[in-house]
């Protein structure tokens, strides 16, 4: 490896064949990607790893849940969020205005996530559920704060950690892609305990974080599979 690495340094150091030799190793990373994300679609797909591991942990809850800024509650795989929580005794999707919101086409209950939230929500759900929004609020210590506020017992937050800038002029900007420990101490500043947390971690695609906390962590010891606060980025950077 460190041969091979010796070689390939010394080609793009050349002159004449270290442009191409640039564009070659760039044109095989981007096909050895894409064949990652069709092979491993489980563990490399944001969306895919994500979605299952909301499967698993949303049949825990019972009580009412809400998917805050969700849109149509699509899962981009052909279904819906709320299937996701099949025991729950009722399942509810805020909007807030604009594209992929309200004006958009989505229904549901209106909250601003940087506004006040509503005395007869404050609350209201067992479980506030959020999927990669946080990064399109700007004061997300408010947006964190409030999706606590509207929980009595969990939060479960999907967030990107390493994904390009998505933004739409006029409709919703790109701000932030939070560690885990980051997370974890915003939740805390609300009174939540981080139960369990994971990432996609890889090499060939964005990597998301998969976080849950709880009001009264002492509920879900045992409920929740194993788990170490993730070194997100370790595999994407190192390569390992």
């Amino acid at each position: 490896m460190k041969l091979a690495e010796t070689i390939l340094t010394g080609l793009l150091r050349t002159p004449l064949l270290g442009g191409w030799c640039e564009a070659a190793l760039a044109a095989g990373q981007r096909a050895a990607a894409g064949a990652m994300r069709r092979a491993r679609r489980q563990t490399v797909r944001p969306r895919e790893w994500s979605n299952a591991q909301l499967r698993r942990i949303g049949a825990m809850y019972e009580g009412a849940v809400v998917n805050v800024s969700g849109w149509r509650d699509e899962d981009k795989l052909g279904g819906q969020y709320r299937d996701y929580f099949p025991r729950a005794s009722r399942y509810a999707v805020s909007n807030f205005s604009g594209a992929r919101g309200s004006a958009d086409g989505a229904k549901g209950l209106f909250i601003d996530l940087e506004g006040e939230i509503p005395a007869d929500l404050r609350g209201a759900f067992q479980v506030a559920f959020n999927h990669t929004t946080l990064e399109h609020v700007y004061d997300i210590r408010r947006a964190v704060a409030n999706l606590c506020a509207l929980s009595s017992d969990s939060v479960v937050l999907v967030t990107p950690f390493l994904q390009a800038v998505h933004c739409e002029e006029g409709a919703f900007g790109d701000y932030w892609r939070p560690t885990p420990q980051c997370l974890s101490r915003m939740l805390a500043d609300c009174g939540f305990t981080t139960v369990y947390q994971n990432c996609n971690d890889n090499p060939w695609y964005i990597v998301y974080l998969f976080t849950v906390a709880a009001r009264e962590p002492e509920k879900y010891s045992g409920r929740l599979p194993p788990w170490s606060e993730p070194r997100a980025g370790e595999r994407h950077f190192g390569f390992r």
